[in-house]
């Protein structure tokens, strides 16, 4: 395949580490479908790419809908004629709510978001995958740290991380007769808009509030941009990409 055929969508592309992925694509030579909520930041991310704007599109998705889902593999098949890449980092998060006290809404969007929309965008990529020749496809999911560890007062979050995991392991199997591929990437502290915080002080474990490291988000990028380039017989099934100094590995 050529290196302009190949066809990606990426989920939360208006903003962060997706913005950061989809354009890195876009760069790589990728034809790349930008979804997200809403028009607006998904357009200005494509008009970021310079010339390489017009190997994508902007998709308003609501991940938790399966019609809006629908819509957006339907597009993007459209304007592109195949997929070969979804990764699956559309995630909303809950933190500093103590356990107890979440209310069921707040439970059901971030499970929505995080956990029922991946599963609807991996179904529907493999009813394209599946049947498109050349055959098969790769699916990243954005796991998280929080996949592997809790920070305090994340319930909602941290459960649906530890969910995708289990996720990315069937999507694995039941991908493999259809050369349908699928990793995940775990990240630590990628200095996005919604980290920002972490270098202002986050509650730790112990109760104290501590300033955290972070990294610059462009390696997650260049990560996602590595697993995505490898070729079907060959996969990234977990990668951790973190902040070295950031509290996760030992006991603080």
């Amino acid at each position: 395949m050529q290196r302009h055929d190949r066809v990606a969508i990426v989920t939360g592309a208006g903003s962060g580490i997706g913005r950061a992925v989809a354009l890195a694509l876009l760069a790589d030579g990728w034809r790349v479908a930008f979804a997200g909520r809403r028009q607006e930041p998904l357009e200005a991310a494509i008009a970021e790419a310079g010339v390489d704007a017009s190997r994508a599109i902007a998709q308003p998705t609501d991940v938790g809908v399966p019609d809006s889902v629908r819509a957006l593999f339907d597009r993007t098949e459209a304007a592109f004629g195949r997929l070969d890449l979804l990764f699956n980092n559309a995630g909303i998060g809950t933190f500093n709510a103590a356990l107890e006290d979440v209310p069921f809404e707040q439970w059901q969007a971030v499970v929505d978001t995080n956990l029922t929309g991946a599963f609807l965008c991996t179904q529907q990529a493999f009813k394209i995958m599946k049947r498109q020749q050349p055959r098969g496809g790769r699916i990243i999911n954005n796991g998280s740290i929080s996949a592997h560890s809790p920070r305090p007062d994340s319930a909602p979050y941290t459960a649906t991380k530890h969910a995708i995991t289990g996720l990315t392991k069937s999507t694995s199997l039941d991908g493999r007769r259809y050369d349908i591929a699928c990793g995940q990437i775990d990240i630590g502290n990628a200095l996005t808009d919604m980290a920002r915080s972490m270098t202002t002080g986050m509650k730790q474990a112990n109760g104290e509030v501590a300033i955290e490291a972070v990294m610059d988000v462009r390696h997650v990028a260049d990560a996602v941009v590595h697993m995505a380039s490898l070729p079907l017989d060959a996969n990234v099934q977990f990668m951790t990409v973190m902040a070295t100094k950031m509290p996760f590995v030992g006991r603080g």
